[in-house]
């Protein structure tokens, strides 16, 4: 059944359209996780603001996710030493064990099958990467520890294991925290500027604005266009598969994660460049018939996530230039942790207090890293492709996702149904296909 796991379990509540002139202090745009908890911390805080969605809460990337709640983002701790020094390293990690404390203290009112679990990143054959990894966590106070063996079914070199890291159902968790959240559904923003929003039958005014719509879709300020691109990744949940009790993921890139849901097995893999060729779910399809002969499909979805230049996420200020305009983005594949640290900042910056974290996430740090090249290079090639199916976002040859059967940007990830109609940002509308 091509759908996720998390949208068969809940329905989510509905809420109204905007339809009017509004005025607010702090608007919020888009309502998937990251800016549903946005709401949350200013409601705690009983500061005034409104979240719009484009169509329906927690439907775009969020019920996509595979749920994982950890400050194990991959080997990235060893990396972000050397590039951005200890003291900067430290604050990542800090900043994510304290959003999933968070998560962990909200869960506890919530029905939402939090469950406890140890993260591990393996490797099949460089024990050396892990080694270092290990070393490099526990510099900076964390009791990392290098696991010989793992529930997987196939042999490592060994894994780096983070003990009492946490997974759950986050369309569950968004059920338990929306409820009297000040939200409108189905209200489209077409145009921003610092202190006003407009959407299809009227404008909302506001002091603060904090955009948090996946990739954020306004060009003129902050060159997200250049600092980010999207992969897409491909996820099945199986039945009749085995209980890896943790969750796992590959350090190299082209191979598989792992943690289960219930009495399924959620394997994901397949991941490529959006707009460009990759394994898909037929991946993971061959990885299950070697490694789990009996399992079964039952569910298959696939995610899409914003690649930051540094490995670090945008959070803060959209530009130098716009003092009152916020972005959060750049996930990374952590949107979990990335999304609850993201609403603590934010909510702290937009209220004029200063955050100890601002300093690693701010948007505007130097962009001058190999990546750059590498999405300026495809800017470049998409943009002199010739063809008459262009995306609307900044005019790049789109190309056809023959797996999903849709038109994929692979300069920004944008994405349109065969009809040309929009499924993903930051093209705000849809496309002529012809």
């Amino acid at each position: 059944m091509k759908k996720s796991v998390w949208t068969d379990s809940i329905k989510l509540p509905e809420f109204p359209k905007a339809d009017k002139e509004m005025k607010t202090e702090v608007l919020i745009i888009g309502g998937g996780i990251c800016g549903i908890l946005c709401a949350y911390m200013l409601e705690q805080k009983g500061i005034d603001y409104i979240l719009v969605e484009g169509s329906r809460i927690g439907y775009g990337i969020t019920k996509n996710t595979t749920a994982k709640i950890t400050s194990q983002h991959g080997l990235i701790y060893n990396k972000l030493i050397k590039s951005v020094g200890r003291e900067k390293a430290q604050m990542y990690l800090s900043a994510n064990e304290k959003a999933l404390r968070e998560y962990r203290l909200i869960a506890e009112n919530i029905d939402c099958d939090f469950e406890t679990k140890d993260a591990y990143v393996y490797s099949i054959n460089d024990r050396k990467k892990i080694e270092d990894e290990v070393s490099a966590v526990n510099s900076l106070g964390f009791n990392a520890e290098f696991a010989s063996e793992t529930s997987l079914p196939f042999k490592t070199a060994g894994a780096v294991k983070f003990k009492n890291q946490a997974q759950f159902n986050p369309m569950k968790f968004l059920n338990g925290i929306v409820k009297g959240l000040n939200i409108y559904e189905n209200t489209f923003i077409t145009d921003i500027s610092e202190n006003w929003a407009k959407f299809d039958g009227g404008k909302i005014l506001a002091d603060k604005i904090i955009v948090a719509t996946h990739f954020p879709f306004i060009n003129k300020h902050g060159s997200y266009f250049i600092k980010m691109y999207q992969k897409r990744s491909y996820v099945i949940a199986f039945e009749n598969a085995d209980n890896v009790d943790g969750m796992y993921i590959d350090e190299a890139e082209n191979g598989m994660s792992f943690r289960n849901y219930e009495d399924l097995l959620l394997i994901g893999g397949g991941g490529h460049r959006t707009g460009k060729q990759g394994g898909n779910w037929r991946a993971v399809k061959e990885f299950s018939e070697k490694y789990y002969p009996k399992a079964k499909e039952k569910f298959y979805w696939a995610a899409q996530d914003c690649m930051s230049l540094d490995g670090i996420p945008y959070i803060g200020r959209y530009s130098k230039t716009t003092p009152n305009l916020y972005v959060a983005s750049g996930f990374n594949k952590w949107g979990m942790t990335s999304s609850m640290a993201a609403a603590e900042i934010l909510a702290d910056l937009v209220v004029g207090k200063s955050s100890e974290y601002e300093p690693l996430f701010n948007p505007s740090r130097n962009i001058l890293k190999p990546q750059l090249f590498v999405n300026g290079f495809e800017a470049v090639t998409n943009l002199l492709t010739p063809t008459l199916k262009r995306c609307p976002h900044l005019g790049c040859a789109l190309k056809w996702n023959k797996a999903e059967h849709t038109w994929d940007c692979p300069c920004h990830g944008s994405r349109f149904e065969k009809n040309g109609d929009l499924i993903d940002n930051p093209a705000t509308g849809g496309v002529d296909i012809g």
